[in-house]
């Protein structure tokens, strides 16, 4: 504490030590300064002439150094020898040693805070140069570091340039592929369904021709026209699975007992060079999926198998199995859920795929086969469905060896109860006039068609071209046994105008209706609980068929 204190008074009085002749005169003034002082208190001080000397001395040393307090030394000395002494201690009196031994005390005291002073400039001096040095240094220290910050700053902004610049190419090569999925998805789409349009219209005109002339003719080409409408509901229904967009009615089901139901029917449409196997797992876990969309995945899966076949046939083999996808397969397959899944193995003798084959394998109307023997939408169906039911699809294939498709979907834990797709109905199912329903579609074609439809079947109808139509016509209608409406419509969708009637009429019910949707009846591409659908398009047997079945209902 004392050395910073001594230390911070030397560094105050460094701009005196910059101007030598100011150190020298200092030493004259204060040596005089010390005679008027000793002479003031010489009556107290009577016995010490050289007193107020080492004050001056040690004053004027520390200030400037060690030449200035040699000065004030020797005025000091010189004063005190020739004004302050007595004669007898005159150093020129040879009599008494006192007077030597007055001046040697003197001198030496005097040597002593000189070479103290001295010293003490000496290391005060090298404390400065050691601080201008590390002054340097650390000048020297940011220099390089300001440079080397710099440096990196650079190094940095390079590389968020180059990383901006990989970004827009990825992007750009990202906006390249969607353009060319895009492509396509809207070529296979525009092929097909200008095929089926041609189908529909020629057929249509020549049934428009012939009615007259030739009802047979007539009947054969609205037949035709009638299997070109199917195959465009069909491909939809295949767009809309690919896209995770189709409505799904999910259930418990025991995978077993559905296999062993399409036994048959996989034979049939096998055909006759395909051996069937089909293994089925003990203590198999029910599954939680769309039925009749499972069936449609498997009966894909199968066509797909047979369709990757030698002409002289091969082996399908079906079997079933529980399975457990565990976090490491997860965090390795994009939207995997870890978790228990009832797994469908469809493995076929045929040809197999290659890698590049299999990466495009899902996409949609992407296809090995000839032109005209396929859409190449079977395998984007199957994924579709596998995604949007929450499970997963992975394909194993060598070429040579064959190709294994495993369908993952969750598995159900619940009360126990068989849902098997509901068995097909071969004829309409006809109404009463004493049944009245209520139809509310805004597209006029579409209201008018379902109108006749329903009166053909033997149903009383009554209708309206949007939900205020509807609500209007309630009050004038005393009861009505089903609302058939519309899902999306203008200012009140269908699932609004069921529930304002059903506040009304809590007896009525409802079957809803719609090509697409996405929020109203459907959630997640799951149907709401309870909730009776009939998508579009639909013919008057599958019309007929939902309508008594809602009707029915308890």
């Amino acid at each position: 504490m004392l050395v910073r204190r001594i230390r911070k008074l030397y560094e105050a009085a460094h701009f005196l030590r910059e101007h030598a002749w100011l150190g020298y005169a200092f030493a004259i003034l204060t040596s005089a300064a010390a005679m008027y002082v000793r002479v003031l208190l010489s009556g107290v001080l009577e016995g010490f002439p050289f007193i107020t000397f080492f004050v001056a001395l040690v004053f004027t040393a520390f200030v400037f150094g060690w030449r200035p307090g040699l000065l004030c030394a020797v005025l000091g000395g010189i004063i005190s020898a020739y004004f302050l002494l007595p004669p007898e201690w005159s150093p020129t009196v040879r009599e008494g040693i006192s007077n030597w031994i007055g001046m040697g005390f003197y001198v030496v005291l005097t040597s002593v805070i000189l070479l103290l002073t001295a010293a003490m400039h000496r290391g005060f001096a090298e404390y400065a140069s050691d601080a201008e040095h590390r002054q340097l240094l650390n000048d020297q220290l940011e220099t390089r570091v300001a440079e080397r910050t710099a440096e990196l700053e650079a190094a940095n902004q390079k590389l968020r340039d180059e990383a901006k610049s990989r970004e827009r190419a990825e992007a750009l090569v990202r906006q390249m592929q969607k353009m060319e999925a895009v492509g396509q998805l809207t070529g296979g789409i525009a092929h097909d369904f200008n095929n089926m349009l041609a189908i529909i219209v020629g057929s249509l005109d020549m049934a428009k021709k012939y009615t007259q002339r030739d009802p047979a003719k007539a009947s054969k080409a609205v037949d035709h026209a009638m299997e070109g409408a199917r195959r465009a509901a069909e491909l939809t229904a295949r767009l809309l699975a690919f896209s995770r967009q189709q409505p799904l009615d999910p259930k418990s089901v025991d995978v077993n007992k559905l296999v062993g139901s399409m036994s048959e029917m996989l034979t049939r449409t096998l055909g006759g060079n395909i051996r069937m196997e089909t293994v089925l797992a003990g203590g198999l876990w029910r599954m939680f999926a769309d039925p009749p969309q499972l069936e449609s995945a498997i009966l894909n899966l199968c066509v797909n198998g047979r369709d990757a076949m030698p002409p002289d046939g091969g082996k399908i083999t079906l079997e079933t199995m529980n399975a457990h996808l565990d976090d490491n397969y997860a965090a390795n397959h994009a939207e995997v859920r870890p978790g228990q899944y009832v797994a469908i193995a469809v493995t076929d003798t045929g040809v197999g795929m290659t890698a590049e084959v299999i990466s495009r394998a899902f996409d949609p109307f992407f296809t090995t086969k000839k032109p005209g023997q396929g859409t190449g939408l079977g395998l984007s169906q199957v994924y579709g469905f596998a995604k949007q039911s929450g499970g997963h699809v992975k394909i194993y294939s060598e070429v040579g060896q064959g190709t294994t498709v495993k369908l993952y979907l969750p598995r159900y834990v619940g009360e126990e109860i068989d849902s098997l797709p509901a068995p097909r109905v071969d004829r309409p199912v006809e109404g009463k006039l004493t049944e009245v329903i209520l139809v509310v579609e805004d597209e006029a074609g579409v209201r008018e068609m379902s109108v006749q439809m329903l009166r053909d079947l033997g149903y009383t109808v009554i209708h309206a071209g949007d939900a205020k139509q509807a609500l209007m016509l309630m009050e004038s209608q005393p009861s009505f046994d089903l609302l058939f409406t519309d899902v999306v419509m203008p200012d009140m969708n269908g699932k609004q105008l069921a529930d304002h009637i059903k506040q009304q009429r809590p007896g009525v019910k409802v079957l809803y209706t719609t090509g697409y949707t996405r929020n109203a009846v459907i959630h997640n591409g799951m149907l709401d609980r309870d909730v009776s659908f009939l998508p579009k398009p639909f013919t008057i047997q599958q019309l007929a068929t939902k309508v008594r079945q809602v009707l029915d209902q308890s």
